[in-house]
């Protein structure tokens, strides 16, 4: 029924620390295993599992505990993949969430504007590409220079470098009558800001709040008083997208993006810790490293933690 597959790869997420808080499910206690999703080979099979895998295959996996050298997957859980590319892995949650996302929430049509916080992120990168295919304008909000320029070269038509302009005055000046759906997983300000800028029937899809996890209960003082005054105003619409609810979904989603993937239609950018202060991220020792990494905000695409090769040579 199951695999053992040695890690090669694992992907860091902003609610890696919602989880490791307790904050997803209270009845667990410390020590847990943590991580969601990593890539690797297969390298033991049980008995049922023998007909569908061999060993040596790449597979990818989502599930609680991902950060190990080797984990046991049931096989009907095992997604395989061509390679154990660290591209595949940004697909396993942050693809998915902005496909599915998109796709049942956002209605997305040609024509309309799309506003994408944290547009250079792991899933944000998915979120401005997936708008454009779905042949809509682009704004994607960052913190750096050099976030504008990747943004602009997967597609982006107006990334706004938050820290040196204004994104209230951009939009305002730019787009009077609003944008039509965004896609949120800042909160605090920034939420608050998107919520002004929606058009008339516009819709805000909220994946996250990163600038709330780190507080001791996760929220974050927010502007919601006026709230409903707001959406009622301009017959708005704010959804909540958790990516557990929605895997009715989810090899479809992956199918395609692998799909996608595999014939470069979708650029999958992957942020080893090269540029970080102690270099790249090797080795489960440096996941507290990665996740700081992201929490200041300097990663371009999806944080990866390589695991060494060598804990593959035996189990």
């Amino acid at each position: 029924m199951t695999s053992a597959s040695a890690g090669r790869f694992v992907g860091i997420n902003a609610s890696d620390i919602n989880y490791s808080a307790g904050r997803y499910d209270t009845t667990v206690k410390p020590p847990f295993d943590i991580g969601f999703e990593g890539i690797g080979e297969v390298v033991a099979l049980g008995l049922s599992a023998s007909a569908r895998y061999t060993v040596g295959q790449a597979v990818a996996y989502v599930k609680p505990g991902a950060f190990a050298e080797y984990t046991i997957v049931p096989s009907k859980e095992a997604i395989p993949v061509p390679s154990v590319k660290p591209e595949f892995l940004t697909l396993l949650v942050s693809g998915t969430t902005a496909y599915i996302s998109l796709k049942e929430l956002g209605e997305l049509c040609e024509g309309k504007t799309v506003l994408v916080t944290a547009a250079a992120g792991g899933t944000g990168q998915f979120a401005v590409q997936l708008s454009k295919k779905a042949k809509c304008h682009v704004i994607g909000t960052c913190s750096s220079d050099e976030k504008s320029g990747f943004l602009k070269s997967i597609g982006c038509d107006h990334p706004i470098n938050y820290k040196t302009e204004n994104v209230t005055e951009v939009l305002k000046k730019d787009y009077p009558q609003g944008v039509d759906v965004v896609y949120e997983s800042v909160g605090g300000k920034m939420f608050d800001m998107a919520v002004n800028s929606l058009a008339i029937k516009g819709r805000l899809i909220v994946i996250g709040f990163i600038s709330g996890y780190q507080t001791r209960t996760g929220l974050q003082p927010g502007y919601v008083e006026m709230l409903p005054a707001k959406l009622l105003k301009k017959s708005a619409s704010i959804r909540g997208f958790f990516l557990n609810h929605y895997f009715s979904e989810y090899q479809m989603a992956m199918k395609h993006l692998l799909e996608m993937c595999e014939n470069r239609e979708l650029v999958c950018e992957v942020d080893l810790g090269e540029m970080a202060p102690e270099g790249k991220f090797t080795g489960l020792e440096s996941v507290f490293r990665a996740i700081d990494y992201m929490y200041m905000g300097k990663n371009i695409g999806k944080i990866v933690v390589e695991l060494p090769h060598s804990v593959n040579s035996k189990l």
